[in-house]
């Protein structure tokens, strides 16, 4: 513990408990580079090593434990396993044990399985930052972080926050438990009921499954549900209290029941549907929002061309639809392009902004249909599935997009 005046009686600090996995045994087996990593990472998260003690075993392994001036942090490899434990505790403010857990695990590789543990009388939390716009953040304070880990994909946590367990990727809150159903909800339901029929449903992304199983719901006998990431599904499975339990995902794996998931690229499945006998009702998109990077993977899912092999798929009176962005103006970029995309790919294009959420949702079928809010009010009615956050007034009054989206040109993407 620092001696700091400012920190007297502040008796508080984090606890992160790891798990490595995956990881080449030699690097588990090095005794000198894991000293030097696990030095190295702590000092980067700005924490003070007074101390660092290790021993190797015979056959293999190593025990590690570094004495900070902020508490201590351990690490005990399996190579065998090809896995390893880690336990690092900080108090005070300096140290960043969550910082110091992922750069010693970018440093070895594998990947990282974390629970942060707010510890003390005036036990801290996690705080999540997240982008919300040029030069602006929000902040999600979390009381456990119980999953922060990187797959091949991104980087993902889950937490408990104000609104419950919440998933993020990639910094960027994607469900949380008390607005989950609102969006998912936003997302499938104006597309079913501007639907012709519903008989069988494509949904593309959508890690957690409440997509999925709102479309059975409401009447759909089967749904291919496609993600890329199978870590992250089997992860919100195990740890979301919404969506797929780990049970019923294993069904759908095996393809036992209306639910068939598919640990596949959306593109590539997209493809081969279009060239066989395959046809939807529904194709729902629902990915994390488009960015500017030019590494983000899921960025090739929301062109003119993606949408294209969308429709390719569509049965007469089909549907795609999208979560496509946030109506505020200082964030809405990817909602005036999805809105362009649609308007110039499909013949009737239904807007939904949600009245309880941030997002902006994004319908359309490639024929013209005249007074389709209406249409779709009427369906809903006939709906087997009865939304908790949707009725006929909500699909009206949410049906106009913001006048910067109406007003838009129509120019070549």
């Amino acid at each position: 513990m620092t001696a700091d005046s400012n920190e007297v009686g502040h008796f508080a600090g984090r606890h992160v408990l790891a798990e490595l996995t995956d990881v080449d045994a030699a690097k588990l087996d090095d005794e000198e580079f894991l000293r030097s990593s696990l030095e190295t990472a702590l000092t980067e998260a700005g924490a003070t090593v007074l101390n660092l003690m290790s021993h190797k075993f015979d056959p293999q392994g190593v025990t590690m434990l570094a004495l900070l001036a902020e508490s201590h942090a351990s690490i005990h490899t399996y190579p065998e396993h090809g896995c390893a434990f880690l336990d690092f505790f900080t108090c005070g403010e300096q140290a960043d044990p969550e910082k110091a857990a992922q750069l010693f695990a970018t440093a070895v590789g594998g990947t990282l399985h974390s629970k942060t543990v707010g510890r003390g009388l005036n036990a801290p939390a996690a705080v999540m930052t997240e982008s919300v716009g040029e030069g602006m953040t929000r902040s999600w304070e979390m009381t456990e972080v119980v999953v922060d880990a990187n797959s091949t994909f991104q980087h993902y946590t889950i937490g408990r926050t104000a609104q419950g367990l919440s998933l993020f990727c990639d910094e960027e809150r994607q469900s949380t438990e008390q607005t989950q159903l609102i969006y998912h909800e936003a997302l499938m339901i104006p597309a079913m009921v501007l639907a012709e029929k519903l008989e069988r449903v494509l949904i593309i992304g959508s890690s957690e499954g409440v997509a999925s199983q709102l479309a059975v719901a409401a009447g759909a006998k089967v749904v291919d549900h496609v993600d890329i990431d199978q870590e992250v599904v089997e992860v919100c499975a195990r740890e979301l209290p919404y969506g797929y339990t780990p049970s019923e995902l294993a069904k759908a794996v095996n393809q036992d029941g209306p639910i068939r998931v598919h640990y596949r690229d959306g593109w590539e499945f997209l493809a081969e549907a279009a060239a066989g006998t395959d046809r939807y009702d529904v194709v729902v998109i629902d990915l994390p929002d488009e960015t500017t990077d030019p590494e983000a993977q899921h960025n090739r899912l929301y062109g003119l061309d993606f949408l294209a092999n969308c429709a390719a798929v569509l049965a007469p009176g089909g549907v795609v639809s999208t979560q496509a962005g946030c109506p505020t103006v200082w964030r809405n970029e990817t909602l005036k392009l999805s809105w362009e995309r649609f308007t110039r790919a499909f013949g009737t294009v239904a807007y939904y902004g949600s009245d309880e959420h941030e997002w902006a949702f994004v319908s359309a079928r490639q024929d013209t249909i005249e007074s389709h809010v209406e249409a779709m009010c009427d369906r809903l009615e006939r709906l087997p599935y009865r939304p908790e956050s949707i009725d006929t007034a909500a699909l009206r009054s949410n049906a106009t997009p913001p006048m910067q989206v109406r007003q838009l040109s129509l120019v070549s993407q």
